[in-house]
């Protein structure tokens, strides 16, 4: 599983930029796999967080056409810089701990 970290610092945001931020997650979740999406703002910073099984589907997303003008936009528009990593996760646990269903035997 992987992690793309968005980090960016806020420009100016509108109407505009809500619709596209919310198309680009439905999108990502509905059309190229990804599992979870979360962003936050705080004062200027954004950071989100999507997970993805795979780097193909990453790089799908990435060069979709509509993803390709939301990005067009933040970078005229709604952000002053921004970041991208991605990463593989390597280990990751949870509270309260999770325990695979048990079998039953006949």
């Amino acid at each position: 599983m992987y992690v793309v970290i968005f980090r960016a610092k806020i420009r100016h945001l509108d109407a505009e930029y809500t619709r596209t931020a919310a198309r680009m997650r439905e999108l990502a979740l509905t059309e190229f796999g990804c599992t979870s999406f979360q962003a936050l703002t705080e004062g200027a910073d954004e950071v989100a967080l999507s997970y993805w099984p795979d780097q193909e589907s990453i790089r799908a997303w990435k060069a979709h056409p509509e993803h390709a003008l939301a990005q067009q936009a933040g970078q005229q528009r709604w952000y002053d810089s921004y970041s991208v990593q991605i990463a593989e996760i390597g280990r990751q646990y949870a509270y309260p701990k999770q325990t695979p269903p048990t079998s039953k035997q006949p």
